[in-house]
């Protein structure tokens, strides 16, 4: 479930603060997230940790002028950047998980209910 997922995510990170992450708790990851954003990054090409088949950058949000139903106005913008093993991703796919995660950070509502 999400809590269950979200208290992993926190019970995990407490320890990193802490360095007291077992090897094993480093060890057979898939997919990184990566938030250079708390930085005040706005833009990177993540490197992807091997064996794993892709990374996901999130930057600064930062307000910019858009054009919005012809008009221009300030919205809040935030640049993600995804690399991926092409051996193990196709394109397609990633732009399309690349899309999905853009639908859901503009109206989280989105992910609960499978709109």
């Amino acid at each position: 479930s999400f809590s269950e997922i979200e208290k992993e995510i926190v019970d995990l990170g407490t320890k990193a603060k802490n360095n007291q992450l077992s090897i094993d708790e480093l060890q057979g990851g898939t997919f990184t997230i990566t938030n250079g954003g708390i930085y005040g990054s706005m833009l990177s090409t993540p490197i992807i940790n091997p064996p794993q088949s892709g990374v996901l950058g999130m930057h600064n949000i930062v307000q910019r002028a858009v054009v919005i139903d012809g008009k221009i106005e300030i919205r809040p913008v935030m640049y993600l950047a995804l690399s991926y093993d092409h051996r193990i991703v196709d394109g397609k796919e990633a732009v399309s998980f690349l899309v999905r995660v853009k639908e859901i950070l503009e109206d989280p509502r989105r992910l609960f209910l499978s709109l």
